[in-house]
């Protein structure tokens, strides 16, 4: 049967492979992003590839965006059935510079350098908005179209980060747990109106938000990159592709007494200890 899935952030790595995956099993997809160029390439390459999408601009932070995207959405292919909330991100001002608050960062006064104490509230501020709000409103809009009908459901990008924080991203861990709670919640409310609601949890991928940071011009890894492998079992970086099976699990009909889960793929990451 074929459905209309509704994509935000679809113009980054991770979730156009995922809409072009969900293309090739005839779905109808609405790929959204604020940078509309990004959206409308990613549509276009489903459509040459035989598929049937459309590129929409929309900022998932402002609901009279997402109104409008909507409209075209529904104008082009009908009413949503599968929303996934793709869009999210850090910012450096939300991030530490060291791992270890340590006595002397209370006398750096390196250019740039942050500890905790010196942590932006705006850039705290917009991760937490484009992570949890991003999520929150596009699914007060797009939700609607679902309620009592057969089929629908909603998929969330959280983070390994929501189980275990990793060190310098406070605000993206505590952002993605948000989403994840979130996710649990928003499963038992609309429980009783046929609405799924699931989450992925991916590890480590290389995008083009991090790959500067995990990755030097010559492609070798960063020390940061290193320990991330290390602590890796499967001992790579996540590809797209990767996320494609349980995507495709998660809005199909095998699935449909699955809701409220937050599912890793990770390589192994949260299974190891480290020794």
């Amino acid at each position: 049967m074929t459905k209309t899935i509704v994509l935000t952030g679809a113009g980054g790595v991770l979730c156009s492979t995922m809409a072009e995956a969900l293309a090739k099993q005839g779905h109808n997809i609405a790929v959204l992003d604020l940078r509309k160029e990004a959206a409308y390439a990613v549509a276009q390459k489903i459509n040459d590839n035989g598929g049937n999408a459309i590129g929409v601009e929309a900022n998932v932070l402002e609901k009279d965006s997402l109104l409008k995207a909507k409209a075209v959405v529904t104008k082009t292919f009908g009413k949503c059935d599968i929303l996934i909330n793709g869009a999210g991100g850090n910012h450096p001002l939300g991030t530490t510079s060291k791992p270890f608050f340590q006595m002397e960062d209370l006398e750096n006064t390196t250019e740039g350098f942050k500890s905790f104490f010196d942590l932006d509230p705006k850039g705290i501020e917009f991760t937490f908005n484009l992570n949890f709000l991003g999520t929150l409103l596009p699914t007060q809009i797009f939700a609607q179209d679902m309620v009592g009908r057969e089929g629908c459901s909603i998929l969330n990008i959280s983070s390994m980060n929501a189980f275990t924080p990793l060190t310098k991203i406070p605000a993206y861990s505590g952002a993605k747990a948000a989403v994840s709670n979130f996710t649990q919640w928003l499963a038992v409310h609309f429980s009783k109106v046929g609405i799924r609601v699931n989450a992925l949890a991916p590890g480590f991928f290389l995008t083009d938000q991090n790959r500067s940071l995990l990755t030097n011009e010559d492609g070798s890894l960063t020390q940061r990159g290193q320990q991330i492998i290390d602590q890796t079992p499967m001992g790579r970086y996540g590809e797209p592709e990767d996320l494609v099976g349980t995507t495709l699990w998660l809005c199909g009909e095998g699935s449909k007494f699955v809701t409220g889960v937050v599912i890793p793929i990770d390589g192994g990451f949260a299974a190891y200890s480290g020794v």
